[in-house]
């Protein structure tokens, strides 16, 4: 089973508990992901589908990503805050951020994705594999 983890949204309306190790974690740096995040990339951890547990009513919103897929992001209705994503290619993974996982969690970008889209000023650590677009897709551990 791995470590488990706990979270929430700002408000407390939505609560997260996560039963699995993340299979990836990953700092996006796409147009859309700088939008959502005010400028700078999302961080996110990914996780099997089915080990996400979430209580509380979701928002969500979708948008064809530059990948093709069809993204849709979950979110708490009524703080903003976002809870995960999804994207039509991978619907046994979900890609929780890392702001909405209670601290302290340990978790760190192993790699910086869509790279060619960040701002010249962006600061991406040089320690991390870092993708100009979609990297591979993440594979559960055994």
């Amino acid at each position: 089973m791995g470590r488990s983890y706990t979270g929430r949204c700002a408000c407390g309306k939505i609560t997260l508990s996560i039963a699995a190790d993340p299979v990836g974690t990953r700092q996006c740096w796409c147009r859309q992901c700088q939008q959502i995040a005010a400028g700078g990339p999302t961080h996110n951890a990914i996780f099997p589908a089915e080990a996400v547990g979430v209580e509380g009513e979701l928002a969500s919103a979708e948008w064809k990503a530059a990948s093709g897929n069809t993204l849709t992001f979950h979110f708490c209705p009524a703080c903003g805050t976002q809870i995960y994503g999804q994207s039509s290619a991978r619907m046994h993974l979900k890609t929780v951020r890392l702001g909405a996982i209670d601290q302290p969690h340990g978790l760190k970008p192993q790699m910086a994705i869509w790279v060619s889209e960040a701002p010249d000023w962006a600061q991406i650590d040089p320690g991390i594999e870092q993708y100009p677009q979609q990297p591979p897709i993440p594979v559960p551990k055994a």
